[in-house]
């Protein structure tokens, strides 16, 4: 049960009502007040104090200061005038609860109107936002469109100018190639005139010959002329050869980049694919496969018949070389048979491959390392095979087995170093 409080004490005036309600230890956290216009209540557990107000006050403009264990309140009455009680009396339960309910609707009824204010001023900042940013958009827009008609006209006047200049240009070449060219068309005239008149003394002598009636002249050279007609050419056919072009396009249409590329990735897969290569024409289709292959040679290195797993590595690289794990284990079986310097190609040309570092990779990569080491100290290069054996480690720093294998031959260097001195 709460605690009511009874100890409080209260002053007025015609417009204010100054209410001290003592409470031990109350603070802002703790206590929840709670005011309309006919009610005060104020719940600081354990203790609970509220009063019906003798008349309403202006609920929204009253104050309340809480600290030094009192609350100090300062209502303001909506009328002027004296109280004579801080509260109603004579009120039985009904009407307090019936208050109580009155006062709660209303407060959530002011809460509700001002959320709803809130939510309209916030539309209308929006909304005034927006339209500042649309206003903001459209003089940018305008500025741009300017921008873009200015250069238009700058690159029209550029066009017409140059156009001018191309004209002036070639009304100049035409003039000097005139001037250039009137000695040769005066020869040329004298000749066709000299030639005119040459032709004109041929036929009024070809014209005399003709009235004189010679028949055997117009016989002979009746002959002349069937002699001199040429007889008719001999049937044949003509061979013309086409380069062919891969699309049928004419070249305005065409794009030739895109073809080209098309062609390069067709030509790319045939070898892929290795369709082209009349060697492996006989193939199986498994046997086309480099998973297949590699999973082949895996298998024949197992059994220890290792140039049989090289054989299908081999294979394999030539269907697809951009698979790590062919060369590396490649590599392995190159090191069995002592191809030293083998192993050590296969093993860089799978670290190459191994990129970039990812932990995806890691274990080839270790792997890749501590075989091209092994190769290394196997030709006696214990530097170089060092060198592999720590970057393995720095892969897989727990790996026992390549710790010893290192620390082997960090004494095998020392030792030889002390031999050496």
């Amino acid at each position: 049960m709460p605690v009511q409080v009874s100890d409080y004490s209260w002053q007025q005036t015609e417009t204010a009502v100054f209410l001290s309600l003592p409470l031990r230890g109350v603070c802002i956290r703790d206590a929840d007040v709670f005011c309309t216009e006919t009610y005060l209540k104020v719940n600081h557990p354990p203790f609970l104090f509220e009063v019906f107000l003798y008349a309403p006050i202006d609920d929204e403009s009253s104050k309340a200061k809480i600290g030094d264990d009192a609350i100090v309140f300062t209502l303001y009455k909506k009328e002027a005038a004296m109280w004579e009680t801080l509260s109603l009396s004579g009120v039985d339960k009904e009407t307090m609860q019936r208050i109580r309910e009155k006062s709660i609707l209303q407060a959530q009824e002011t809460a509700r109107e001002a959320t709803e204010a809130r939510a309209t001023a916030k539309r209308e900042d929006q909304k005034y936002a927006l339209s500042v940013m649309m206003k903001i958009d459209e003089e940018k827009r305008k500025n741009i469109e300017a921008m873009k008609e200015n250069e238009r006209i700058k690159a029209t006047k550029e066009l017409e100018a140059w156009k001018e200049h191309q004209k002036e240009a070639e009304q100049k070449k035409m003039q000097k190639e005139e001037k250039f060219c009137q000695p040769e068309k005066q020869v040329k005239e004298e000749k066709k005139m000299l030639k005119n008149k040459k032709s004109l003394s041929r036929n009024l002598a070809a014209r005399n010959l003709a009235t004189k009636g010679i028949n055997s002249e117009n016989i002979f050279s009746e002959k002349l002329k069937e002699d001199n007609v040429p007889g008719p050419r001999s049937v044949g056919n003509i061979k013309i050869s086409f380069t062919p072009r891969v699309f049928p396009t004419a070249l305005r249409e065409s794009q030739v980049a895109e073809e080209e590329e098309w062609l390069h990735k067709q030509a790319e897969a045939r070898r892929t694919m290795n369709t082209d290569i009349p060697e492996f024409s006989d193939l199986k289709e498994e046997e086309k496969n480099p998973e297949w292959l590699k999973d082949k040679g895996n298998k024949l290195f197992a059994t220890e018949n290792y140039l049989a797993a090289i054989n299908a590595y081999n294979l394999a690289i030539r269907l697809n070389n951009k698979i790590p794990l062919l060369y590396l284990n490649r590599a392995a079986c190159h090191l069995k048979l002592k191809n030293l310097h083998k192993a050590i190609e296969d093993s860089s040309k799978a670290l190459e491959l191994l990129t970039p570092p990812v932990a995806g990779n890691a274990s080839a990569r270790m792997k890749a390392h501590v075989r091209r080491g092994t190769a290394f100290c196997q030709l006696e290069l214990y530097v170089e095979g060092l060198l592999d054996y720590e970057a393995a480690l720095k892969i897989d720093p727990s790996n026992k087995v390549v710790q010893n294998d290192a620390e082997k031959i960090r004494n095998i260097i020392q030792g030889t170093e002390l031999k050496s001195q």
